[in-house]
């Protein structure tokens, strides 16, 4: 046996969601592993590690002066290459054994809409972190071999992937990605937008994780029989108070239709720029979305009417890229033969 593939089959693969709100970690032969806010938390000044992940978003703007909680990741990218670094390697050292026998290969899941820039600065801070080898595709790719769409059929497949900092749609047909398009919008924007609506009509200062909240508990996109109301408690922003508050989720969708409309609209695009005879699968097979994003109560079924195209929800929309990441080598021979063709093709 060749010693690179003795490597292969002793060392643990595994698959990163490296996500703006979220990091879900993949570890082949055991599943998901890590799912955890990507949050880490340091002191001021020293830079050193007080907490990562759930216990670090709990101190989020909550620290004392000598602590500040960070978020390493927006948009999507990376905006602080060190400590992204430092919370890839906490959350690989929980799931992998402290004195590893040989390092892992790693495949992370990153927007298409990135630059060559930040897709080597995501490469570069998971080899910092422990990895003997680094993957780098597409998260619409990654999340289409999550949701086991077979990606090397010729026929047109469509999925939308709404994370916490981007949404790509991309169109996929025999193991390539035909039509890809990206838009720096996610989860994050829907609590903005929903901190904003609050501020403007209510003159009330929310934080973000009560629009958060709010999001998951009566957040939707489509009317719904019944209006539901939740208490929320921020601060007056005339007379700087604590003060609560009474919203409905008429006004919580009505916060969310701008995000949303943008979301429909590069759809809306995504389908114009595809092929007819892939626009013709997609019409009969339906668009797949993934993605926290895709989880807000009503969205599929204002997509499917926006675009007339049947949506289907993923059956582990959270865990699709992560999945798809760590399955990543499983399908690389499908990859290799599918270049070939393309070689024939065009030789």
């Amino acid at each position: 046996m060749a010693r690179g593939n003795l490597f292969d089959n002793l060392s643990s693969d595994i698959g990163i969601d490296l996500g703006t709100c979220n990091t879900l970690i993949y570890v082949r032969g055991k599943g998901i592993v890590i799912n955890e806010p990507s949050v880490v938390a340091v002191e001021r000044g020293t830079k050193k590690v007080v907490a990562v992940g759930a216990d670090a978003k709990r101190m989020l703007w909550k620290t004392p002066g000598d602590i500040i909680a960070i978020r390493p990741l927006r948009d999507g990218v990376i905006a602080d290459l060190e400590t992204t670094e430092k919370m890839i390697r906490y959350f690989i050292s929980k799931v992998l054994p402290r004195h590893w026998f040989i390092k892992p290969r790693m495949v992370i899941g990153v927007p298409s809409c990135i630059t060559e820039v930040e897709r080597r600065a995501v490469e570069e801070s998971a080899y910092k972190a422990g990895a003997r080898d680094v993957k780098v595709i597409e998260e619409s790719l990654a999340a289409a071999i999550g949701a086991d769409i077979p990606i090397f059929e010729p026929a047109g497949h469509m999925i939308c992937d709404i994370g916490g900092g981007t949404t790509e749609i991309s169109v996929i047909s025999l193991g390539g990605m035909v039509v890809t398009n990206a838009i720096r919008l996610g989860g994050d924007e829907f609590d903005e937008a929903i901190i904003k609506h609050v501020r403007s009509v209510h003159n009330l200062i929310i934080g973000e994780q009560t629009a958060e909240r709010l999001k998951i508990e009566i957040g939707n996109a489509s009317p719904d029989k019944t209006i539901e109301k939740v208490e929320i408690k921020g601060t007056d922003a005339i007379t700087g108070l604590p003060r609560r508050l009474e919203i409905d989720s008429v006004e919580v969708r009505e916060a969310l239709k701008d995000p949303i409309t943008q979301i429909i609209e590069e759809i809306k695009r995504t389908l114009g720029q595809t092929p007819p005879e892939l626009a013709a699968d997609i019409v009969e097979r339906g668009i797949v979305m993934t993605g926290g994003g895709s989880l807000l109560k009503g969205l599929p079924k204002l997509i499917s009417k926006e675009t007339g195209v049947p949506v289907i929800l993923a059956e582990r929309p959270l865990d699709c890229v992560a999945l798809g990441a760590g399955k990543y080598f499983e399908y690389a021979k499908g990859f290799d033969n599918t270049r070939s063709i393309y070689d024939n093709l065009n030789g």
